[in-house]
């Protein structure tokens, strides 16, 4: 994955490039140790290498004998001009072993010997980095560089910052790939420490150093745990050393994917226990996610991801398709974070990264069978999304859902510090009976609904959107039927309570109906709300709260003929959006001998769309 092998492969490459930077200071300092040469010498090579270099320490050079040998001690290597000033390297003894040039061979390291090291790395966002040999502005790719032999670093002291990368690491780094009298052993390179404010380990094991070739490809395996996650990591370099060309495989697992930044600095969403796998090809600043396959509860995904970030910012493109989506298998409350009992809310609380907003820009498309949002049940559901400076726009998301159609257009503005949402909802022909139905009973009410959802909130999440909205929801509804006890018991006569405990399941038609509620900063009050049936007028009143999901509405029963004894009590529908509760509110009731039901018949143009 981006950004996995950061970590390990910047320590080898940054002691592969502060050694051959030692390498041309020291030996020729040994040439010229003299008291004004010295000082000149090391001058003259500060400003070839663009770094400032100290050697404080003794030195010793064999550069007449066959395999020439140079070491000094207290070393210091400064940052280059295109990173912050700053100390990049230090060590108490750095052992280098030369090979000379000859007929036909380039001249390089051998062997490379570091104890006592300290290193300061460090990368802005746009790619600068302390541990490059040359200015990263100018492009320079050399096929036949020199391949270190051998190397040894033993409890390196490694403190890393990556902006580019989100990567901050401090611990203890050893590497090792000592290759005596012509065998070859493996390269090892361990790291222990504190990755982005959590313990992790790691370990690369490579090809030996002593047979690689810039003729043939150099494989390597990365493995890194931070708590529960794991990351595996399989691949090769096709143009070794080059690191900016790169193929991998990887398979990543733990209890929460959002746990996958400790490790590779990507921010993801919470879930629940995950399981991701998927192929890795980076070219240069252009890298491929393929094969891309993620699992966590119910829920599953695959696709692709493609980016390039050689503008500085990465530009996305997405491709992702799942069978089944559940959003409870997203969020807080999926990964166990959020006291409470188990069950979800229906409007999920996953979290979008600020992160994903602030990218050169990005264009998605996502298609699922099947979205769960709590007890809706979406299919064939399909949405275009992109990102331009900023704004996360979703046109158009379209899904089927109980035989209607939804069609949406939604917006997510990341520029300022808290982003503003903007939802523009329309369902259009929703059969309520089977979202009402309880196995094989039939339901209590049918009808086709039209929905309109028109709101602004804040927020990062449906969730904190919801709670912060201000704006419209109107449902209409034209035709139908409705169960004639339940009709009935929202006048609670004696008809209404015989119907009900003799079971009654016979219909009355609706005639239609309509629901307007107005939110105000995440809560929904009914400004007109009705179901106009043939034996009875349904009126109702009461909010929603958006931010606890909590029901309060009172629905009254207002006959249109004689009724006997009638009992005025309100139905009270209570409970949460994902578990409502209904009953009589018997407190309130208020008892009639006779109630001459004057109650009219509504004007159903009023719910006319």
């Amino acid at each position: 994955m981006k950004g996995t092998l950061i970590a390990g492969r910047i320590l080898a490459w940054a002691a592969v490039v502060f050694a051959a930077l030692i390498i041309l200071a020291v030996g020729l300092v040994a040439v010229a140790d003299t008291a004004m040469g010295r000082p000149l010498l090391i001058r003259g090579l500060a400003l070839f290498i663009q770094r400032p270099i100290t050697v404080n320490g003794a030195l010793e050079t064999r550069l007449l004998d066959s395999a020439p040998r140079v070491s000094a001690e207290h070393v210091i290597i400064g940052n280059p001009a295109w990173t912050p000033a700053g100390v990049a390297l230090e060590a108490d003894k750095i052992s280098i072993v030369l090979r000379l040039p000859g007929w036909r061979r380039s001249g390089g390291i051998t062997a490379i010997d570091i104890q006592g090291a300290s290193l300061h790395l460090l990368r802005d966002a746009a790619g600068r980095a302390n541990w490059q040999w040359r200015d990263p502005a100018i492009r320079r790719i050399n096929s036949n560089s020199a391949i270190v032999r051998s190397l040894s670093i033993a409890k390196a002291r490694v403190q890393l910052d990556d902006a580019k990368r989100h990567l901050q690491f401090v611990g203890i780094v050893s590497a090792q790939d000592i290759n005596g009298q012509g065998t070859a052993q493996p390269l090892r390179i361990d790291g222990a420490g504190q990755l982005n404010g959590r313990p992790a380990t790691f370990r690369i094991s490579a090809d030996s150093l002593l047979t690689a070739s810039h003729r043939l490809p150099y494989h390597f395996t990365f493995a890194e745990r931070s708590g529960d996650s794991h990351l595996e990591v399989t691949g090769f370099l096709p143009q070794p050393f080059i690191v900016d060309i790169a193929d991998a495989t990887f398979v990543a697992s733990g209890p929460d994917l959002k746990d996958l930044y400790f490790l590779t600095g990507v921010h993801l969403l919470d879930t629940g226990e995950y399981r991701l796998s998927g192929k890795y090809s980076r070219r240069g600043t252009h890298t491929t996610f393929s094969e891309l396959a993620a699992s966590s509860g119910s829920s599953d995904i695959r696709g692709s991801v493609v980016t390039d970030s050689a503008s500085g910012r990465p530009r996305f493109d997405v491709l992702l398709d799942s069978q089944v989506l559940k959003l409870s298998d997203l969020g807080l409350r999926a990964a166990g974070r959020l006291p409470g009992p188990p069950s979800p809310l229906l409007l999920s609380d996953a979290m979008i990264s600020p992160n994903v907003l602030h990218v050169a820009g990005a264009a998605a498309k996502y298609h699922a069978n099947r979205v769960e949002v709590g007890r809706l049940d979406l299919k064939d559901v399909s949405l275009t999304a992109t990102i331009s400076q900023d704004v996360l726009t979703v046109s158009p998301l379209a899904a089927s859902l109980s035989g209607g159609r939804v069609d949406a257009r939604l917006s997510l503005d990341g520029s300022k510090e808290v982003p503003a949402a903007v939802a523009d909802i329309g369902i259009f022909g929703l059969q309520l009976g089977p979202l009402l139905q309880k196995g094989s009973a039939p339901p209590p009410m049918e009808g086709a609904l039209q929905i309109r959802v028109s709101v602004r909130g804040l927020g990062r999440s449906v969730h904190q959107v919801a709670a912060s909205a201000n704006g419209t929801l109107t449902v209409r509804m034209t035709g139908g039927a409705l169960r004639e006890s339940l009709a009935e018991l929202t006048d609670v006569d004696l008809r209404g309570l015989r119907l009900l405990l003799f079971k009654n399941k016979r219909d009355v038609p609706v005639r239609c109906g309509i629901a307007r509620f107005k939110a105000e900063d995440g809560t929904l009050t009914a400004q007109d709300l009705w179901v106009d049936t043939d034996p009875v007028l349904i009126t109702g009143e009461g909010r929603i709260h958006l931010d606890s999901e909590g029901l309060d509405l009172a629905i009254r029963g207002n006959p249109k003929s004689l009724r006997l004894l009638r009992l005025q009590a309100p139905v009270l529908v209570q409970g949460t959006l994902a578990h409502p509760s209904i009953h009589v509110a018997v407190k309130q009731s208020r008892l009639r001998l006779i109630d001459r039901g004057q109650a009219l018949d509504r004007d159903c143009t009023e719910a006319s769309p």
